[in-house]
């Protein structure tokens, strides 16, 4: 059932609320890291065996680009080339500079920044062979400069990868590929196995048990963020066709856990009506219509009434979506009263799934209200930012005298000697 409700609704706040690490999710995690902790390689054939019905013995696959291409769909490889561009593009122009600035008596101080070493990327490939997902992680982490990037992500019973999966990987950089999915992948990366050295950041978006994973191995490893099932929320105030509304509304119900989230937000009744109407209308022809039902059937889709455009974007604030669709006359405007959200598509032209596939800043976000305090998946999450300080003997002599304060105060006397020293 899709509910229409009114600003202020409990129902709202409820909507909101979405657990981050599910109790059954965090023990299994905890039981399979252990194990491979403990038993290294062994344990993650053991738990591939189990979880996903490959019992092959050599996890590694050796890829092969031109071979892949040659095997894919002509359309499928441009699809794949050109969206590898504008990401690769994207990526290149976001990347941080480092800067210096001159301290008082002739010194210099500043920023610079070294790639990473060896990262991993966790593809999904359970419900959906996430190609798109290769494009948006190993992408960044190539233009960032990383040398080798490991990339995981899980078979089927007959060891097979989809093959534009793969070839995305390859295209967009990918040193290694792995052929483990789940809390297996995360600790493999993690720990590092007879046959995968461990990484030192895992990046890239899973479901619950994959996410519980990456929390627990965090200190062994750096990771992107916590992420769960997908969400959106669509702002509108009339103006953008109610088919195109209900089509974004859907994009994110169809992912197939069945606990996604879809809010959409109206400044009239007659609209919310309207774009219900509609979304169910749709949903009866989407091939993933059993997973949509799921969704709708435990209340993953609500309609917010708002009084205006400056309310209904406060719901939205409130709910910090992964993704927001701002379909309003003068959506620039709006845009700037964003505060919470992964990602913004701004204008009835920019569909989510724009940024899904193809427009440039990676899809891989922060869920389940994570964007108040997280950003998305950026090329600089592949690197290190290092501070320099270069003082003159001016500058220390200048300071000197605050060194000695503090360490006076903190009863370290090595570190005020460090600077007095220098001048006796």
């Amino acid at each position: 059932m899709i509910k229409i409700v009114k600003t202020g609704d409990r129902q709202i706040a409820k909507f909101n609320q979405r657990p981050a690490f599910p109790e059954e999710a965090e023990s299994a995690a905890s039981a399979v890291l252990a194990d491979i902790r403990k038993r290294g390689e062994a344990a993650v054939l053991n738990a591939v065996a189990k979880f996903e019905g490959f019992k092959g013995k050599k996890l590694r696959l050796e890829v092969e680009l031109e071979k892949l291409e040659k095997s894919i769909d002509p359309k499928i490889v441009r699809a794949v080339k050109d969206a590898h561009r504008r990401v690769l593009k994207f990526s290149k122009a976001s990347l941080r500079k480092g800067w210096t600035m001159k301290t008082p008596r002739g010194g210099s101080a500043g920023e610079f920044y070294s790639p990473m070493d060896r990262v991993g990327v966790y593809i999904p490939g359970g419900t959906a062979p996430l190609a798109s997902t290769s494009v948006m992680t190993v992408t960044l982490a190539k233009a960032a400069g990383v040398k080798e990037i490991v990339a995981c992500t899980p078979a089927g019973k007959d060891g097979n990868v989809n093959p534009v999966l793969l070839y995305a990987l390859k295209l967009a950089g990918a040193t290694e590929i792995y052929r483990v999915g789940g809390i297996q992948a995360i600790g493999m990366m993690a720990f590092g196995t007879k046959s995968c050295r461990k990484v030192q950041k895992i990046a890239g978006p899973g479901n619950a048990f994959v996410t519980a994973a990456k929390r627990q191995v965090y200190g062994y490893v750096a990771i992107d963020q916590v992420a769960g099932p997908s969400e959106i929320a669509v702002l509108t105030d009339g103006s953008v066709d109610l088919r195109w509304i209900a089509a974004d509304v859907l994009s994110q119900a169809e992912h197939g856990s069945g606990y996604e989230k879809s809010l959409l937000v109206c400044t009239d009744v007659k609209t919310a009506e309207a774009a219900r109407a509609e979304i169910l209308r749709q949903t009866e022809s989407l091939s993933r219509k059993a997973l949509v039902d799921r969704v709708i059937d435990r209340g993953g889709i609500l309609i917010v009434v708002a009084k205006d455009v400056a309310e209904g974007l406060e719901v939205v604030n409130q709910f910090a979506p992964e993704h927001f669709e701002i379909m309003t006359k003068n959506a620039a405007k709006v845009m700037k009263g964003v505060r919470s959200a992964g990602a913004v598509f701004a204008g009835s032209w920019t569909p989510e799934s724009a940024g899904d596939f193809v427009a440039g800043p990676s899809h891989v976000l922060p869920t389940g209200g994570a964007a108040n305090m997280f950003n998305g998946l950026t090329p600089d999450d592949f690197r290190r930012r290092h501070s320099f300080v270069a003082f003159t003997r001016g500058d220390l002599a200048e300071t000197k005298s605050t060194i000695e304060a503090f360490a006076a105060v903190e009863g370290l006397d090595a570190h005020g000697r460090a600077a007095t020293i220098r001048f006796e």
